[in-house]
């Protein structure tokens, strides 16, 4: 496994959840981090928890929507940290009334923008960098809904996922040979607050049994850590107590 630190690593969706898990584990393990999103004083949080245990951080609050702002962001890195070996693309969202039914064109665009498009922007204006240096590592967070399709994420978010997963692939077969590595992260259900967007209310029990947070970050340390001729293209995570699959169990005659 290889040593990280000194490294680089840019994480968006920082403030919380997955994006929060994985900011702490690479700074732990001695990389520099950038933390991106929405929310100034959630960044603020995370760096200032990073800095008491040791480790380096700063904030560049972010709207991956706005292209020009991400590529801002990728430019300020290049000139203050010097070099970028990891990125991890952790902003995301969903909308309460996400069925068919029930989901207006406001939604659905909003999933796409920030799901899909911020996705893209942020690979987009990091790889020219990536080239340059000859490597690096781009973790997509995708979504077990990137995967399986079913009623519970709605078309939006399903739409969005699957092609962050098609969109992290086609950078393994372009990028492979400037040693750029890319890996879709496909988690199930973790105990983050997008679950507060869901339309059925997630029991405290139900939480407790989730994926945490700290388990995707620790997820995301071994992918780092790898050496650089290895690449996971993809990797699903989900609890043991998987709902959908406790439904399915039950369901079988004794």
């Amino acid at each position: 496994m290889r040593d990280l630190n000194g490294l680089v690593a840019w994480v968006t969706g920082a403030g919380t959840g997955i994006g929060e898990g994985s900011a702490l584990a690479l700074a732990g393990a001695g990389m520099r981090v950038v933390l991106s999103g929405r929310r100034k004083a959630e960044l603020e949080r995370v760096a200032a928890q990073i800095a008491k245990a040791g480790g380096q951080a700063r904030i560049a609050p972010l709207d991956v929507t706005h292209a020009n702002a991400v590529q801002a962001v990728v430019d300020g890195i290049a000139a203050q940290e010097g070099r970028l070996d990891v990125v991890v693309n952790s902003a995301g969202l969903n909308v309460q009334r996400r069925a068919w039914k029930h989901l207006s064109r406001p939604d659905w665009d909003q999933v796409i923008r920030i799901d899909l498009d911020g996705t893209f922007y942020c690979c987009h204006a990091v790889l020219p960098l990536m080239r340059q240096q000859k490597g690096g590592l781009i973790i997509n967070v995708s979504s077990w809904a990137g995967k399986h399709v079913g009623s519970v994420t709605g078309p939006a978010y399903h739409a969005a996922k699957h092609g962050v997963n098609a969109m992290t692939e086609s950078i393994n077969i372009e990028e492979g040979l400037h040693g750029i590595r890319a890996t879709a992260v496909c988690p199930g259900e973790v105990s983050t607050p997008i679950l507060d967007k869901r339309p059925i209310p997630v029991s405290t029990e139900d939480r407790a049994r989730m994926v945490q947070s700290e388990d995707c970050g620790e997820l995301m340390l071994f992918l780092a850590r790898l050496p650089v001729h290895v690449c996971i293209n993809d990797v699903t995570i989900s609890p043991t107590w998987n709902r959908g699959y406790v439904a399915q169990a039950r369901a079988i005659p004794n």
